[in-house]
């Protein structure tokens, strides 16, 4: 087993301190509410953190002018996930759906007809990410696309703990530029499962995409994480 240390932005590395700052400043309703309810210490071990794989689907790639279309949810610790507790939304897009995009989500005009807008749920979705750190593939789409979201719905940014399986996959899978031949180690969320011998599934859908990263961090942990190690020695 290969222990791994990620590297770290430095001015979110006490996400409790940070909290209690975003509390103060968050206007109120649902945002000051998660905020309020604060987050864990920088010092909890992995192994006792409170983890929720999260899949977002959108419209596009830009969270400034694409939309959310669907997100999915599973609780979920270093040794278990809690399929009891899923949650899955669809959200109507205020622009029609672009055909590339449906093309790759598979969700159609039709299916979004009788969908709340995402800001009539985006309260729901906050109160189940209270004192979670979040578990995605690829910070740079799910939290963008979520702070574009609460910008628009309360005026202020949402931030939230994520464990990257992406970004460990990729100090994992790094070598030295002069062990570097060729092809590119592949970071797509199916080919990093398959190093782990994980089962394949249908992509694109965001409940099925939260499972699977689920399932490959608890892979990874096991794999090239310490249990005792300190949340911030690997949070982002």
């Amino acid at each position: 087993m290969t222990n791994i240390e990620l590297n770290k932005d430095v001015s979110f590395q006490d996400w409790q301190a940070n909290f209690e700052q975003w509390a103060e400043e968050a206007p109120e309703g649902a945002l000051k509410r998660y905020y309020q309810a604060g987050m864990i210490k920088s010092t909890t071990p992995l192994k006792d953190t409170p983890l929720l794989a999260l899949d977002l689907e959108t419209t596009g790639l830009d969270p400034k002018t694409d939309e959310i279309i669907s997100l999915g949810l599973i609780p979920m610790t270093h040794n278990a996930i809690r399929c009891q507790g899923a949650r899955y939304w669809m959200a109507k897009p205020k622009r029609d759906l672009h055909a590339e995009s449906v093309t790759i989500h598979e969700i159609t005009h039709a299916e979004l007809a009788e969908a709340p807008r995402l800001d009539s749920i985006l309260d729901e979705i906050l109160d189940a990410l209270i004192q979670q750190v979040v578990v995605v593939h690829c910070v740079s789409i799910e939290r963008q696309f979520l702070l574009e979201a609460s910008l628009k719905r309360y005026g202020y940014p949402l931030y939230f703990p994520v464990l990257d399986t992406m970004d460990i996959e990729r100090q994992v899978q790094h070598k030295p530029w002069w062990k570097r031949f060729g092809k590119p180690t592949s970071l797509r969320l199916d080919a990093c499962r398959q190093r782990y011998h994980l089962p394949r599934y249908k992509a694109h859908h965001a409940l099925t995409d939260a499972l699977s990263s689920a399932e490959l961090l608890q892979a990874q942990i096991a794999y090239h994480m310490n249990l005792e190690a300190d949340i911030s020695d690997y949070w982002l």
